[in-house]
């Protein structure tokens, strides 16, 4: 008995500084979600369960090995034991009750983080290799459309966000959030998300999406109803300006959809050629031919990417967009200012 005393105060020893150890390495980002509650409720249950566990194996492990091992001039052998019916039944309820335990937990909390409001603004996005684009609820006077590469949300209202993909699966994941979601091509899924924390945080793609996956980040900003107002208000006012000519319409574009990802306009190679001196330009094919850069050809290149091959870029596979006739010319005239 005296054993079973000692090795059950060292095994509650070790769990309380296994648990404080796991708690002071601060495992989890900062929760900036009311959705990010009950998942780190649930997380700190899991690590005093996982803490007890872990010391109930080693403890009685290693100190068995300590004062049970064989002296210096023992040659006899060990007590024989055929088996323990009791202890193998409580070895299989109890981690039978903790499973159940945990999964009922689990059900209440995923039912904890699915919950929404009715009225939530609904904020549509869409993943794209390799960008996120972010189109937010028409201004009720104008009628405008804001569409950025970044989030913005106001602390403390709650967003529905509705995503989907125009190429291959994303999956949306913002790690102060705590919750994620895949964006799967010609289907809609649903993520709902009440930011409690004013900062700046970055949206990933946790799903292996191609080349450039690993640049997929763009800025989150959560912050304060006056401020957000402020910030739409100026992307409202630049979008009032940019539908004021072709050129500033089809920038617009090309910022909205994320294009900057794959083409630069500097003149760097990216993902796809650049276009930088681009309209007007001789442009090699891969088939050995070459091309003008003209209206047609840089139309055709966007709505059809795959149609003419850019000598250099044969394994890419460029995204294609379904742009409307005056879309597709207020690109071009875009493309057309970059010298």
């Amino acid at each position: 008995m005296r054993h079973f005393i000692v090795v059950g105060i060292l095994t509650i020893i070790a769990s309380v500084l296994l648990y404080l150890g796991l708690s002071a390495a601060h495992l989890m980002p900062v929760a900036a979600s009311a959705q990010a509650v009950p998942i780190d409720w649930m997380w700190n249950l899991i690590l005093i369960v996982m803490s007890f566990f872990f010391s109930l194996i080693v403890v009685p492990m290693g100190y068995s090995l300590i004062v049970f091992r064989r002296r210096r001039g023992e040659t006899g052998e060990g007590a024989h034991f055929e088996g323990n019916t009791t202890l193998e039944l409580f070895w299989t309820a109890i981690p039978l009750l903790i499973v159940v335990s945990f999964s009922v937990l689990g059900a209440r909390n995923l039912a904890q983080t699915l919950a929404r409001n009715p009225q939530a603004p609904v904020i549509k996005v869409t993943g794209l290799q390799w960008s996120w684009r972010f189109e937010y609820p028409a201004d009720p006077e104008t009628g405008l459309v804001v569409v950025s590469d970044q989030l913005h949300i106001p602390v403390g209202e709650q967003v529905l966000l509705r995503m989907t993909s125009s190429d291959v699966i994303h999956s949306f994941w913002v790690p102060e959030f705590r919750v994620k979601q895949d964006l799967v091509p010609g289907r809609f899924t649903e993520l709902t998300i009440t930011p409690t924390e004013v900062g700046s945080y970055k949206v990933r793609c946790a799903e292996l999406c191609g080349t450039s996956h690993y640049s997929m980040e763009k800025p989150v900003v959560i912050q304060s109803q006056a401020d957000y107002e402020a910030w739409m208000a100026g992307e409202l006012e630049k979008a009032k300006l940019a539908s004021s000519s072709p050129e500033g319409f089809g920038q617009l574009l090309v910022q909205q959809n994320g294009c900057a990802a794959c083409h630069s306009i500097t003149g760097g190679t990216l993902v796809g050629p650049t276009w930088l001196g681009l309209y007007g330009s001789q442009v090699e094919l891969s088939d050995g031919s070459a091309v003008t850069a003209d209206d047609a050809f840089i139309a055709e290149s966007i709505s059809n990417p795959q149609a003419k091959i850019v000598k250099g870029f044969e394994s890419v596979q460029m995204v294609q967009y379904a742009f409307t006739p005056d879309e597709l010319s207020a690109i071009v005239a875009y493309i057309k200012t970059i010298k």
